[in-house]
């Protein structure tokens, strides 16, 4: 009934554990999560858990904010993203939360990076899994540049744990994105975040766990996992006023059309 559209299962918090987590997951009715890639070096471990495990499957990206690996050349991501059980190109997109003393004219390396997996994306015609932080106004307009209009030639996707405005949510919809909600959603600072959730259509949205990172109340502060992403529908049923099996089978149909193209 549930898919977690963002997880992170080869990070250390979550890979040693990973047979206890599909018990987890089976008794939450989590069906499937997407396994992020975050790094070149990592891919090899994400795509083997697709492999593995046919409710798995994979995305290939480099994350923004990850710096002293190895670069992606357009090749990278196009001889990995034709791989079997290989749904999307990222994560990818912009971060300027940490600047580490530089400006924000200095991340030209990230605008790059970025480009980068956009045409891959668009040569696969696969989505891009999107990452903004402190970068939305640069994120859309790169996006923009590089021809993401919501056209038919357009790879399209998702904007990941968003937490961004209203403003930012409906231009990334007008765009032709999904919006994806985490755990942060049950926290108690993130009204401004529900108020966007209450609004966003039912068709254009995913939910995730971010997992390891950002568990839904009441495991806040805890590791986190894709048994947990019934917590995030419960809260959109709760601002919606509708079951909670409504927006896990409606997101779960967001998945399949996204990445599945059903």
């Amino acid at each position: 009934m549930f898919t977690d559209s963002h997880c992170h299962l080869t990070f250390p918090e979550l890979v040693s554990a990973l047979p206890e987590i599909r018990s987890a997951m089976a008794v939450a009715g989590v069906d499937r999560a997407m396994c992020i890639c975050t790094t070149l070096e990592e891919f090899g471990a994400v795509h083997q858990l697709a492999q593995d495990y046919d409710n798995f499957w994979s995305t290939v990206g480099v994350h923004p904010d990850n710096e002293d690996v190895q670069e992606p050349t357009l090749d990278d991501l196009l001889q990995r993203g034709k791989m079997d059980r290989v749904l999307a190109i990222g994560e990818t997109g912009l971060d300027f939360y940490r600047l580490n003393g530089r400006t924000v004219q200095d991340m030209e390396w990230q605008r790059e990076r970025f480009r980068i997996h956009i045409r891959a994306a668009r040569a696969l015609k696969k989505p891009l899994v999107i990452h903004t932080r402190s970068a939305s106004e640069d994120t859309l307009r790169v996006l923009r540049e590089e021809g993401e209009d919501g056209g038919q030639e357009s790879a399209g996707g998702v904007f990941h744990c968003f937490t961004e405005s209203a403003e930012v949510a409906r231009a990334a919809l007008d765009l032709g994105f999904y919006i994806s909600f985490s755990g942060i959603l049950t926290f108690k600072t993130a009204q401004d975040l529900r108020d966007v959730a209450s609004w966003v259509p039912m068709d254009r949205m995913l939910i995730e766990t971010d997992s390891p990172y950002l568990a839904p109340v009441p495991y806040r502060g805890k590791t986190n996992n894709p048994s947990y992403v019934p917590l995030v529908a419960k809260q959109i049923a709760q601002l919606r006023n509708c079951a909670v099996e409504d927006v896990g089978l409606a997101t779960s149909a967001n998945f399949d059309k996204l990445f599945l193209k059903k």
